[in-house]
């Protein structure tokens, strides 16, 4: 029980399964190679086969053949044959000629010596015959001994053909000499030929007989297969050896075999077919010589033929027995591999059990159990998320709006949530619900606003359109519209629904904002980008309740920015406390701000610096901030709505600022007029204008100049041109400076300037005033000095 319980692990089949798919698919790519491959390579050892074998074929009909004819021709052509040869030898007035015609075929043995052995000449007419090799020859016939060497000649004549080959026959290689050890002997083949070109032998004047040396063919063979050699022949129509390595066998029948029987019965230039001789297998090749119907011979043993394909059949086969090793190792570690996430499921499989017996079953049977009591717990988990199913709905929208999905996950979600994706078309709207009156609802009834308004949009009963609304971070609100036929009426019908119902209800003026209609579901998020750039935009145009002018969006990727000098000069007219003024730098600011072509964040950019500059302004000054003015700026701007309202707050806190101002006590008017004399007292050679003073304290100029006459009697510019001229005074009595440089120490642009003005005040020029300290030797002022 236990043995087959083992059997039936989810192991052991594994591996069973793994090694069967190994030796399956070995076995089967063995067979596969073992029949094809060595075919293949069979049949390409025939065709190299016979490659060779019409190679040599060629070569011997261009090396030897053609260049037999070619002797034919060039004897033929010189005159050899103009030779007239008298009856029983009369040579009168022939020998110069017949001497000519024996060294020229001398020449052509010598310039052929590697393909001919000698060149004779018989004039059957006279039983003359010249040679190169035996002279001139006067009487050969029948009884002659030259004849009884050269059988081709009576061949010749009783021949109805012009030409003929003889059969190989062994020769001395020195003829004037006897055949020795010294002197061994040769193969040599006889091409006879008659002439006239197209007379038979017995009716031709002249008979042209070439010994041929039988070397030029076997070399040939030799050199063109040379694996082959012994096995390769040439043979002629009758099926006599012409070449052969060995030389035995020249002369003789290659054999009485059905295989050489069916070549020289067959018409066809080549064959090669498989014949077994003597219960021994052979494949036998054969070759016709293109001009000739001598044929090249080769027989080879079946078994040294294919040699290399039966070594290569071998190779096949221990590659297949090392392939099944190597794939049985595999599938072991496959095996393990594969078993060791079951494994650790097994473990935590066990884990769900409370008794042990229990987890006693193999895999199937635990994983079985496992599935049963998984099955109870889903359908619990499928209550639940039914009940989280609106936190799902939000997180899944959120992410389509984010773009946070693959294609293949985007489907599983659409379809998870009964999302159809069967649309034409889909537009995101996003409503911005931010404004003075949802601010005044107070918390709990701005959630309330937004959840209902959320609720109406996604019952809204529509033929041809679905709306899905969901809250974003921002606590706006996106509406996806999904359409069969998308059009902006639709959208038009769907926002001024909206406007209506909020306004029915709550009293409320929220902004909505157009996205562009876009195709597939994956697109949504650029649909929801452009919509939720347009809301931007609603800050700076707060009449318009629709956004949908796509042309918007072109100033998001402006660089365009407000000169320095305007925000510049905002800090001024702040610092100048002049409340038309300031008024008039901020409207030209958000002036420029909604026209231009700036972006939105760069707006807002903009309009937080202003803010700052403010800040910063009312804390340089000290100002206490009673009432309103205690709550941080920076905590007011954001509550803010459209661009209106920013300026009704910023210019009522400004104003509310200089009012503070003007307001303060004596102590606080004292100290500032103690702080401007002591800055004019320092400052005498810079500006000291009264708006540069009043600047210093952070006073507007007519205050100044009005807490200043309070307290001091005196008006502040008479204040400066005393003080001016005590120094003038000072300098004059204590150093050698020029009334020129004294005139710059003490503020003043030109000398004559500040002539007249010492003038006017002590009564005499400055140049007078120095004489007299000169003549009097006192350096105390005494305006009798003037005098």
């Amino acid at each position: 029980m236990i043995a087959m319980r083992k059997r039936n692990t989810v192991f052991a089949n594994l591996a069973i399964s793994y090694l069967t798919i190994v030796i399956v698919v070995v076995l089967l790519l063995c067979s596969i190679f073992y029949l094809v491959v060595p075919y293949n390579y069979n049949e390409e050892i025939r065709s190299r086969n016979g490659i060779m074998l019409k190679n040599a074929a060629q070569t011997m009909e261009s090396a030897v053949l053609e260049r037999v004819h070619k002797i034919y021709l060039d004897i033929t052509l010189k005159k050899t044959t103009s030779v007239d040869i008298a009856p029983k030898g009369s040579f009168q007035g022939q020998n110069s000629t017949i001497l000519d015609i024996q060294d020229h075929l001398k020449q052509e043995v010598i310039t052929n010596s590697d393909l001919v052995q000698a060149i004779h000449l018989y004039y059957p007419k006279s039983g003359v015959m010249i040679s190169s090799l035996y002279g001139l020859k006067t009487r050969v016939d029948a009884d002659s001994e030259a004849l009884r060497s050269m059988d081709w000649i009576e061949r010749m004549r009783t021949s109805g053909s012009g030409s003929l080959w003889t059969g190989p026959r062994m020769v001395p290689k020195d003829i004037h000499a006897s055949a020795s050890a010294s002197n061994g002997m040769q193969p040599l083949i006889t091409y006879a030929r008659s002439y006239p070109f197209h007379s038979t032998g017995e009716a031709s004047d002249l008979m042209i007989g070439m010994d041929i040396k039988e070397t030029a063919f076997s070399g040939i063979l030799r050199q063109m297969m040379p694996a082959d050699y012994l096995n390769t022949y040439l043979i002629d129509e009758q099926g006599i050896v012409i070449s052969a390595a060995d030389k035995t066998m020249l002369g003789r029948r290659a054999g009485e075999t059905d295989s050489i029987k069916s070549m020289l019965a067959s018409q066809a230039e080549a064959q090669s077919f498989t014949e077994t001789i003597g219960d021994t297998p052979y494949v036998v090749s054969h070759h016709k010589l293109p001009s000739s119907p001598w044929k090249i011979y080769n027989v080879i043993q079946e078994n040294s033929f294919y040699q290399k394909s039966l070594v290569l059949q071998k190779v096949i086969l221990y590659i297949c027995l090392f392939a099944i090793l190597i794939g049985a190792v595999l599938s072991g570690v496959f095996t393990i591999i594969s078993y060791s996430p079951i494994k650790r499921l097994m473990g935590k499989v066990k884990g769900l059990f409370e008794h042990p017996s229990e987890t006693r079953h193999n895999e199937y049977v635990l994983i079985d159990t496992a599935i049963h009591k998984l099955s109870t717990k889903v359908s619990t988990l499928e209550e639940t998320l039914q009940a989280n199913q609106p936190v799902i709905k939000h997180n899944v929208v959120m992410n389509v709006l984010r773009n946070g999905y693959l294609p293949d996950e985007l489907e599983d979600q659409l379809l998870s949530l009964n999302f159809s994706m069967d649309y034409s078309g889909y537009c995101c709207m996003v409503i911005d619900p931010v404004s003075r009156g949802f601010k005044e609802l107070g918390s709990k009834a701005n959630r309330y606003a937004v959840y209902k308004l959320i609720n109406q949009l996604e019952a809204a009963g529509m033929e041809e359109a679905r709306l899905i609304a969901e809250e974003l971070p921002d606590h706006k609100i996106v509406v996806i519209v999904c359409a069969h036929h998308p059009d902006d009426a639709l959208l038009e019908s769907v926002s001024g629904q909206i406007l209506s119902d909020v306004e029915a209800h709550f009293g409320l003026q929220f902004k909505i904002a157009w996205g562009l209609w876009v195709e597939e579901w994956s697109q949504v998020c650029q649909s929801f980008a452009a919509a939720q750039t347009l809301i931007k935009y609603g800050f700076f145009f707060p009449e318009a309740s629709i956004l949908r002018e796509f042309s918007l969006l072109n100033r998001e990727h402006s660089h365009l920015e407000i000169p320095q000098s305007a925000l510049l000069k905002f800090k001024e007219k702040l610092q100048a406390r002049s409340l038309n003024d300031v008024t008039a730098a901020t409207d030209h600011l958000l002036e420029e701000l909604m026209e231009g072509m700036y972006a939105a964040d760069y707006g807002q950019f903009v309009l937080r610096n202003l803010v700052s500059m403010y800040a910063d302004f009312l804390k340089t000054a000290r100002v206490k901030q009673p009432g309103p003015l205690q709550i941080d700026l920076y905590r007011q701007y954001p509550s803010l709505y459209d661009i209106h309202s920013y300026r009704e707050w910023l210019l009522s806190s400004i104003a509310e600022c200089y009012e503070l101002m003007e307001k303060r006590s004596d102590e606080r008017a004292k100290d500032s007029i103690e702080a401007v004399k002591q800055y004019v007292i320092s400052h005498l050679s810079e500006d000291l204008s009264l708006d540069a003073a009043a600047a210093e304290v952070f006073l507007s100029a007519k205050y100044l100049s009005r807490i200043f006459k309070e307290e001091t009697g005196m008006g502040y510019t008479e204040f400066v041109t005393q003080k001016r001229m005590e120094r003038a005074l000072e300098l004059m009595q204590n150093s050698s400076l020029t009334v020129e440089q004294v005139a710059g120490a003490v503020g003043y642009g030109t000398p004559a300037y500040f002539i007249k003005k010492f003038k006017e005040i002590h009564g005499c020029t400055p140049k007078t005033y120095v004489r007299s300290l000169v003549n009097t030797g006192s350096h105390s002022f005494d305006e009798r000095s003037c005098l």
